[in-house]
């Protein structure tokens, strides 16, 4: 079973800015992609930041630019570097792993809140 467990969720004023890490039970190199996703208030879930195994980034339109998605395969640690941040980037951020034969897991969550 892989366990994946947040941490660097906090309480920021607008413009600033917050690193998420979240560190793996299982090698990241065996997984398929890592991503994070996020959760506001009677939203749904929504896809912030993924990169896979080979390296490749992609985020969601309104976080390019401010956002950065990166990993540590010696640490099994994939980080989240959110930059500028705004008060609609207040959520709480989840880290997720989709393995080689797709199985996908969650962590707890962590919440991010932007205001002044």
């Amino acid at each position: 079973q892989v366990q994946l467990v947040e941490s660097g969720g906090g309480s920021v004023q607008p413009g600033g800015s917050l690193r998420l890490s979240c560190v793996a039970s299982v090698s990241i190199f065996s997984m398929n992609a890592m991503g994070w996703h996020r959760q506001a208030p009677g939203k749904q879930r929504e896809l912030v930041a993924v990169i896979t195994s080979g390296g490749s980034t992609n985020y969601v339109d309104s976080v390019k630019g401010r956002f950065t998605i990166s990993r540590d395969n010696a640490k099994n640690t994939v980080y989240l570097q959110m930059d500028s941040l705004k008060p609609e980037d207040t959520a709480v951020y989840y880290c997720n792993g989709i393995s080689r034969v797709f199985s996908n897991y969650w962590g707890q969550g962590t919440q991010v809140t932007v205001s002044s």
